[in-house]
């Protein structure tokens, strides 16, 4: 059985609706603090530290991630479609 529901809502109205957070002020906040650092850096030094700290894992952990969003979003990293093909009874 397929049962399909469509909402028709404002982000905010549906972030309500699953119980998520408001994290408006936190976003804000994180983005001037990293204006601020980015307009700081004055050397290639410091912004290859910044990014250690964002991204530990350096290029691994950034290609961790996007598969992992590709993943949740129904495609894949590697380029190929997902299969589509349904078993037969």
């Amino acid at each position: 059985m397929k049962v399909t529901v469509e909402l028709d809502c404002t982000p905010e109205e549906a972030r309500r609706l699953m119980g998520l957070p408001d994290v408006g002020k936190l976003n804000e906040t994180y983005v001037k603090e990293m204006s601020k650092f980015l307009q700081g850096a004055s050397s290639v030094e410091q912004l290859q530290n910044f990014t250690k700290i964002i991204a530990p894992m350096g290029e691994a952990g950034i290609k961790m991630f996007s598969s992992f969003l590709g993943g949740a979003m129904g495609g894949s990293s590697n380029g190929k479609k997902p299969s589509t093909s349904k078993k037969k009874d």
